[in-house]
C-alpha cells in the first residue's frame, strides 16, 4: 500500500514525542490539520500501516500508542530467585522490562545492562514490555555476605577450592561462590564477606568464585546475624588509627581558648529532651517570654565542626560513613564515642560548645527576627520525652524529679508555642501522617522478646517543631546571603503520578479540585484531612506516599514539598549526620573568612559530592535498619506459627496481599493461598476481586489471619486467611514469584515492596517517622 511518507513521518513523530500517551484518530487528525497534512482517510491509512509495521499498538477501539519493540535501552537488572528478572529503566517512560531466564546473559542482581525490547508493553491488558539482555555494562555486585561450607580434603585437592559460600540474599542464594585457597580460611558455619573474582557465564551459570575478605563470626553466636547485614551493606564499623588518634587528642572538656569569640549562655536554662535510652545529645532548647509578649526560642546545637576540621582523618571517616546507623541493639556511630557521647554531647551540667539559632517569635508562631552564632552553654537538665509528657499532662499524678518541677513553666510555654507553630505549618500545607511506631526489645543475646508500640506525645512533637523551625531559619538565612549552601530538598511530585493518584481517589468519591501538574502541598493535605478516621485512610495515604518523590540533599534550594517549606536544611544533628556537620562548617567559614570568591568557590566545588554522598549513605543506613528490623520481627514471630491474629491489609499486589499486625509486623498472603476463588488484580484501585464470589480485598480492610511460615533467614513471614472450619494442614512451599509486569515497586521477590515500606524509626531532628518516600 503506497503511503505518503510525509504523513507517516508526522504521525509517528507525534507518538515519539509522547511515548506513553494514547491518541485517538480524531486527535491525530486535529493535530495534523493545523499543518494541512492530508485528510482523515490518509491519517487512518497511516495509522493502519504503522500498526502493521509494529511501530504502533492499538486496543482495537481507536486508541493508539507507540510500540517499544526493537528499541535498545540501558537499565539495572533486578533478578528473581527463579532465574528470570526485570530491567528497571531510569527514564520513567519505560516500564520495567521482563527478561526470561534464558535471555538474562547471566546478569546478576544489580548489574547495569543493555537490553533489547523484543515485545512492547500493552497498556490495554496490563502486560509490560519483554526483552533480552544484550550486554552487561557494569557489574554492581563486587562482594556478598553468606555462610561458609567447607569441602572435603579430596575435593580441595581436585578443585583447589576450600569450600563455597551461599549468600543470605535470596536473589543470590542460587549461586555457589567457590572460595580459593588464597585469602582467609573460615570454619564451617562462619558468616563471611566475599570479594567476587569471577561471575556466572555459559560454562558456570550457577556459580562464581571469590576470596574471603572478612570472617564476621559463627552464625550461632549472638549479634553475628546483625553484623552480617551491616557487612552486606558495606556500613563501616572500624576506625582508622589516625582518626582514633585525632579523637584521643581532643580535650574532654571545653578550654578557655575554645570559648573565645563566643556568646556565654551558660546561665540560660537550656535543656535536652530525648528518649530514655539516648546517649548522644546534639540539641538543646530554651524558651522565655520577652517584655513585648513575644517568645525568645533558643535552639542550641553541638558545635561538632569546631572539633572535626575539614580534610582531617576524622572528617574523612565521617564523610565515608555519611551518618550514624541506628540498629535494634546497637548504634554504628559517624564519630567515635569519645566525641559523640563526650565532648560533643550536650551532657547535663557541663560546658559545651554550640552553634545557636536564636529566634524571636510571636505567640501565633510568626518569626520576627533571628541570630545564628557560636556560643558556650551548659545543659540545665537531661530531660526525657516520657517525663516531659507527664509534666504536660494535667491528669498526671506521678511524682517527678525536682528539675522537672522547676522547669515545668518553661515546658508548658514550649507546648503552647509548638501548638502555634504546628498550626502555621498545617495552614501552609505541610503533610502530616500520624501512626504509632514500633520498638523491638531484645535481650543481651540479641533475641527479640517484645515489640512495643509508642505514640508520639506532645514532647516529641514539640521538639520536632523547634528543630524544623531552626532548619528552615538557617536555610533561609544563608539563601539570602547568596552563598553556596547545602539544602535538604523534597521536590514537587511528577504530574503524571499525581494525576493517577487523583484518579485513584475519585474511586472513593473524593473530588479533588487541583491541577496535577501544579500540585501544592495543601492540595494533598486536604486529602489526608478528608480521609482521617475513614476506612479509606490507609489506602489513600499509601497511594499518596507512592506518588511523592524521595527527599535528598542538594546544593540547589529546590524547596521541601512534604513540609511546605521554601527553604530547608539539616542543621540540628551534626553528631550523627555529615550533612549537618557540613552546614555548620559553612556557617563558621562565612562568619570567620567572609564570603569572597575564594571561599564561595571552595564550597561550590565540594557541595555536589557532599550532597551525593550524604544522600547515598542515608539510603544505605535506612536499608540496613529496615533489614535488621525485618530480621528481628521475623525471629520474634518464629515461635508463633499456627497462631491466629487480627490484621489489616496494608498493600495489594498481583501476587497476593501484604498484611500488617497491630504490632506493625508485616507478612504476605500469597495469591495461591486464596483458594476459595480465582482472584484478579485491579492495579488502578488496588484490589483483588474473586471472579465467582465477587469477594474483594482492599487496603485498610481488617481481616483475621493465621501465620503459616516464618523464614528467619529470608526475613519472610507467610500468612493465610483464618478459616475456623478448615482442617489443620502442614505448610508447603509454593511459587511465590508470580510474574508481575507494568508497575514499579512489586517486581522484587516475595513482595518486598520498594515504595511503600513506611515504617522508619522516628529520630528527632526532622526525620519523619512514618514516611519512607520522603524524610524531613
Amino acid at each position: 500500500m503506497a503511503q505518503n511518507e510525509k504523513i507517516l513521518a508526522n504521525v509517528l513523530e507525534i507518538f515519539r514525542r509522547n511515548p506513553k500517551k494514547q491518541y485517538q484518530v480524531e486527535q491525530i487528525d486535529r493535530m495534523l490539520k493545523r499543518d494541512r497534512l492530508g485528510n482523515f482517510s490518509d491519517i487512518v491509512k497511516a495509522l493502519s500501516f504503522l500498526e502493521q509495521e509494529k511501530k504502533l499498538i492499538t486496543d482495537g477501539n481507536g486508541h493508539y500508542q507507540l510500540a517499544q519493540e526493537n528499541t535498545i535501552v540501558d537499565g539495572i537488572f533486578k533478578s528473581n530467585s527463579k532465574g528470570f528478572g526485570f530491567v528497571r529503566v531510569e527514564d520513567e517512560e519505560t516500564d520495567d522490562i521482563f527478561v526470561a531466564k534464558d535471555y538474562t546473559a547471566y546478569a546478576v542482581d544489580g548489574d547495569q545492562v543493555r537490553v533489547k525490547i523484543t515485545a512492547g508493553g500493552n497498556p490495554w491488558n496490563g502486560k509490560g514490555p519483554e526483552g533480552q539482555v544484550q550486554e552487561i555494562i557494569e557489574r554492581n555486585l563486587t562482594s556478598l555476605v553468606g555462610e561458609f561450607h567447607p569441602m572435603s580434603d579430596e575435593q580441595v585437592k581436585t578443585s583447589h577450592f576450600i569450600g563455597y559460600v551461599l549468600s543470605t540474599n535470596k536473589k543470590l542464594a542460587n549461586y555457589r561462590v567457590y572460595i580459593g585457597e588464597n585469602g582467609l580460611k573460615p570454619q564451617k558455619g562462619d558468616m563471611v564477606k566475599v570479594s567476587i573474582s569471577n561471575y556466572p557465564d555459559q560454562d558456570n551459570p550457577d556459580s562464581m568464585t571469590g576470596v574471603v575478605i572478612q570472617v564476621i563470626g559463627n552464625k550461632s553466636l549472638p549479634g553475628v546475624d546483625i553484623m552480617a547485614i551491616v557487612s552486606a551493606h558495606d556500613v563501616k564499623t572500624e576506625w582508622n588509627e589516625d582518626a582514633l588518634e585525632q579523637s584521643n587528642n581532643i580535650p574532654d572538656h571545653v578550654t578557655p581558648e575554645d570559648m573565645a569569640n563566643r556568646e556565654d549562655i551558660r546561665d540560660q536554662p537550656a535543656v535536652t529532651i530525648d528518649g530514655d535510652d539516648s546517649k548522644d545529645f546534639d540539641d538543646a532548647v530554651v524558651l522565655w517570654q520577652l517584655p513585648n509578649g513575644n517568645y525568645h526560642l533558643g535552639v542550641h546545637i553541638a558545635d561538632v565542626a569546631h572539633y572535626v576540621k575539614e580534610n582531617t582523618p576524622l572528617d574523612k571517616e565521617a564523610y565515608t560513613r555519611g551518618n550514624s546507623t541506628y540498629l535494634v541493639d546497637r548504634v554504628i556511630p559517624m564519630l567515635p564515642f569519645r566525641l559523640s557521647n563526650g565532648i560533643c554531647s550536650l551532657n547535663e551540667g557541663v560546658d559545651r560548645l554550640v552553634l545557636s539559632c536564636e529566634m524571636e517569635l510571636t505567640p501565633e508562631g510568626d518569626r520576627v527576627s533571628y541570630d545564628i552564632h557560636p556560643s558556650v552553654m551548659r545543659s540545665h537538665g537531661r530531660l526525657t520525652y516520657n517525663n516531659v509528657n507527664k509534666v504536660l499532662d494535667p491528669d498526671n499524678n506521678d511524682e517527678l524529679e525536682e528539675k522537672y518541677v522547676k522547669l515545668a513553666p518553661m515546658l508548658k510555654e514550649m507546648a503552647e508555642l509548638h501548638n502555634a507553630l504546628y498550626k502555621k505549618r498545617h495552614q501552609r500545607g505541610a503533610i502530616d501522617f500520624e501512626e504509632p511506631e514500633a520498638k523491638i526489645i531484645v535481650d543481651n543475646q540479641g533475641k527479640p522478646t517484645d515489640i512495643v508500640l509508642h505514640d508520639r506525645g506532645t514532647a516529641e512533637k514539640m521538639i520536632e517543631s523547634f528543630m524544623l523551625l531552626a532548619n528552615e531559619t538557617v536555610a533561609e538565612a544563608f539563601y539570602k546571603k547568596h552563598v553556596p549552601f547545602l539544602y535538604r530538598v523534597h521536590e514537587t511530585p511528577d504530574g503524571e503520578r499525581i494525576k493517577s493518584f487523583f484518579e485513584f481517589c475519585s474511586a472513593f468519591g473524593l473530588d479533588i479540585a487541583a491541577d496535577p501538574n501544579h500540585v501544592k502541598p495543601l492540595d494533598l493535605q486536604k486529602v489526608v484531612s478528608k480521609t482521617t478516621g475513614t476506612p479509606e485512610e490507609a489506602v489513600v495515604q499509601m497511594m499518596m506516599l507512592r506518588s511523592l518523590k524521595q527527599a535528598h540533599y542538594s546544593e540547589e534550594p529546590l524547596g521541601h514539598f512534604g513540609i511546605a517549606a521554601k527553604f530547608y536544611t539539616h542543621f540540628t544533628s551534626p553528631i550523627r549526620r555529615y550533612s549537618d556537620l557540613m552546614v555548620h562548617r559553612m556557617i563558621h567559614a562565612y562568619a570567620e573568612e567572609g564570603t569572597d570568591k575564594e571561599v564561595r568557590d571552595h564550597f561550590t566545588n565540594c557541595l555536589p559530592d557532599v550532597a551525593e554522598q550524604t544522600s547515598t549513605q542515608e539510603r544505605v543506613s535506612i536499608d540496613t535498619e529496615r533489614e535488621t528490623n525485618d530480621l528481628k520481627m521475623t525471629e520474634y514471630m518464629a515461635d508463633q506459627v499456627g497462631q491466629h491474629f487480627d490484621a489489616v491489609v496494608s498493600s495489594v499486589t498481583s501476587f497476593g496481599m501484604f498484611i500488617q499486625l497491630p504490632n506493625t509486623v508485616e507478612g504476605l498472603i500469597h495469591i495461591s493461598n486464596l483458594t476459595d476463588d480465582f482472584y484478579s488484580f485491579n492495579e488502578k484501585n488496588m484490589t483483588l476481586t474473586g471472579r465467582g464470589t465477587h469477594k474483594q480485598y482492599h487496603v485498610g480492610m481488617p481481616i483475621k489471619v493465621t501465620l503459616t511460615n516464618a523464614n528467619v533467614e529470608q526475613h519472610q513471614l507467610d500468612f493465610e486467611i483464618y478459616d475456623p472450619n478448615a482442617p489443620k494442614k502442614a505448610h508447603h512451599d509454593r511459587d511465590n514469584n508470580n510474574r508481575r509486569r507494568g508497575s514499579r515497586g512489586f517486581h522484587n521477590d516475595h513482595g518486598r515492596r520498594n515504595n511503600d515500606r513506611n515504617r522508619s524509626n522516628f529520630r528527632k531532628n526532622g526525620n519523619h517517622p512514618h514516611i519512607s518516600k520522603y524524610n524531613h
